[in-house]
């Protein structure tokens, strides 16, 4: 923990929209409106607040923009202790005096048990959302707020573009989503973190530095390293967000489309337990895309192993669509735990039967897989999502930012 620092400069290109000075403005108060629209559906949203200069902006800004409104959600703070430095536990109690002269109740949660020797960012971030969301339903919270800024999106979509991610991947992370049945929400997506840094310094707003975002052991914080180079070659931060953006309006037409898809080429309705069955012909018409969403939507419903790396599922479409165009020849192959075969005039996609011992506990662990994996792009919308997480990896390598 430490006073408010000034940031390294970046080195930026002239031709930049963007200016400089732009780019390192404190947060004005005619902005906090639009930063925080939507906010005021809930009656209680829980800010997860880390210490860091990310988080701790969106604590007082939050609750600068409450008082300002003078309505809207209660405001509950949280402050993980994940147990990982000495300094962790000075850092939580220094939110938990900002939050107090905030007016904001707040409380510490501790990650206690054994720590994976592998892994340890996966395994602190699972932890960090399953203490947050009990935390959130126990002060009656709908939604959680986090800190995510303008460059972990640009670190984000760069990370998953080097990890071979589909469309809905590029997407990067969206500014409301679902998670274990609470709104999760990002009102930062679109600031640069030197902004939310110039405004804690404006202030004269204590924050803390966590040493791991230097960590070169790191996948994320190797790309941080690389962030101002890329800039000078025009590749900023904002042009990845740019691009995220894009995609994720180009993911979310071929979403519509497939929808229609599956409306049209099923004969009955895809219910639980039961098999997904789609007219051959029509799935042979299909665009490639769209056969590659709907296959990878019906894997994901029939399926017992979890979610299938993008390659393997491309591998499958193409071999099935070949097949449907060519007549109703059998056509049998099993990828996730489910089997997809040619029936006369359909494609039918049901569980595979168990393979033994292996396939068994292949099976346990795609069902513990959190259902936030949809909303990172893998399933249900297996075509195009990031199936990075499921390639052989070195250790340290993570795939979402490890801070708030």
């Amino acid at each position: 923990m430490r006073a408010p620092h000034r940031p390294s400069v970046r080195r930026w290109s002239r031709n930049r929209s963007v200016s400089d000075a732009d780019e390192r403005r404190p947060i004005a108060d005619d902005e906090l409106s639009g930063l925080f629209a939507g906010f005021d559906r809930y009656s209680s949203i829980l800010i997860a607040v880390s210490g860091g200069p990310d988080s701790t902006a969106l604590l007082h800004l939050a609750a600068r923009w409450r008082a300002g409104a003078g309505a809207g959600p209660t405001l509950v703070a949280a402050t993980i202790d994940h147990g990982f430095r000495p300094a962790s536990a000075d850092e939580a109690t220094m939110v938990a005096q900002q939050a107090q002269a905030l007016g904001v109740p707040h409380r510490t949660l501790a990650w206690t048990g054994t720590k994976p020797a592998r892994g340890i960012q996966a395994a602190a971030r699972a932890a960090r959302y399953a203490l947050l969301t009990a935390a959130a339903r126990q002060a009656g919270a709908q939604a959680i707020a986090v800190a995510h800024t303008l460059d972990d999106q640009a670190e984000t979509v760069l990370f998953r573009l080097a990890r071979g991610s589909g469309l809905a991947g590029l997407a990067g992370m969206q500014a409301v989503s679902t998670r274990d049945g609470l709104d999760l929400l990002r009102p930062f997506l679109g600031v640069p973190k030197a902004r939310l840094v110039a405004t804690l310094e404006a202030a004269g707003i204590a924050f803390a530095e966590d040493p791991s975002n230097l960590d070169g052991r790191f996948t994320r914080a190797r790309l941080r390293v690389l962030m101002p180079a890329l800039a000078a070659e025009e590749l900023s931060a904002r042009r990845f967000a740019t691009f995220s953006r894009r995609a994720a309006r180009a993911d979310a037409a071929l979403e519509a489309t497939t929808d229609d898809a599956v409306q049209r080429l099923s004969p009955v309705p895809w219910r639980h337990g039961g098999p997904a069955r789609l007219d051959r012909a029509g799935f042979a018409d299909l665009p490639e895309e769209i056969a590659l969403r709907l296959i990878g939507r019906a894997l994901a419903h029939a399926g017992t192993e979890g979610p299938v790396e993008l390659a393997k599922l491309e591998v499958l479409t193409q071999a099935l669509r070949v097949a449907a165009e060519n007549g109703p020849a059998p056509f049998r192959r099993t990828l996730a735990g489910a089997l997809v075969a040619i029936r006369g005039g359909e494609v039918t996609v049901t569980s595979a039967p168990p393979r033994g011992k292996s396939a068994f506990r292949r099976r346990i662990q795609g069902r513990l897989r959190p259902a936030s994996l949809a909303r990172a792009g893998v399933a249900p919308r297996l075509s195009s999502g990031w199936c990075g997480r499921f390639h052989r990896r070195r250790a340290g390598e993570e795939g979402f930012p490890s801070l708030w």
